[in-house]
């Protein structure tokens, strides 16, 4: 069997993949936003939301559903992201100060939560993919300084390595508290992480 039909068979069995489906989300990846969602409250009702890293949607359908039509979400991704009802999209490359720029106006005020689950294109180098990773949560904590109104909230995926600390040191010298969790719905064999950083301080 490839290793291609081994992740095919393997997607099939996952009870998430499968609820996705049934659900109508674009991928598995919405159930680790929605138990951080049930966990720590991130989200409410008329909120504006950033969802950095945003495709394939699935994290912008949960946010969508979650803040209603009161509320605002602008989705930005490096990759194209099929129209999802009830949310802003933009490509674009999230490290940009110009593509930054755009989602802010887009945002059309102040932002209550800024997401990121974004990921690098894994080279299989875990090293390597664990710097690519850092370097999107330092970007999405750029982000975040700049949108946030305070009291705002960020969520960030990251890959574990020996340069997480200072990045979630970093977090928390502009919020708190600062939590780091794995949601039921992450994989096993998955080495992400998620820094759920809330009472954003406020820019200094």
């Amino acid at each position: 069997m490839s290793r291609k039909d081994h992740w095919r068979k393997h997607q099939q069995r996952d009870r998430f993949f499968q609820q996705a489906k049934s659900d109508g989300y674009r991928a598995r990846s919405a159930y680790k936003l929605l138990q951080i969602q049930e966990k720590f409250h991130v989200m409410r009702r008329g909120d504006v939301v950033i969802d950095l890293g945003a495709a394939p949607g699935s994290w912008s359908q949960v946010a969508a559903r979650l803040v209603g039509k009161k509320g605002r979400v602008v989705a930005l991704d490096l990759q194209e992201i099929a129209p999802i009802p009830g949310v802003i999209v933009l490509q674009g490359d999230m490290t940009s100060p110009e593509v930054q720029a755009q989602a802010i106006a887009a945002a059309g005020g102040p932002v209550d939560v800024v997401l990121s689950d974004a990921a690098p294109f894994t080279t299989g180098v875990k090293l390597r993919d664990h710097v690519l990773s850092m370097e999107l949560g330092h970007a999405a904590l750029e982000v975040a300084r700049q949108v946030l109104r305070p009291g705002g909230n960020l969520v960030i995926k990251v890959f574990q390595g020996e340069d997480l600390p200072p990045l979630v040191r970093a977090v928390k010298l502009a919020f708190h508290p600062v939590k780091l969790h794995v949601p039921p719905a992450t994989r096993k064999e998955s080495w992400e992480q998620f820094i759920v950083a809330q009472g954003f301080k406020g820019k200094r």
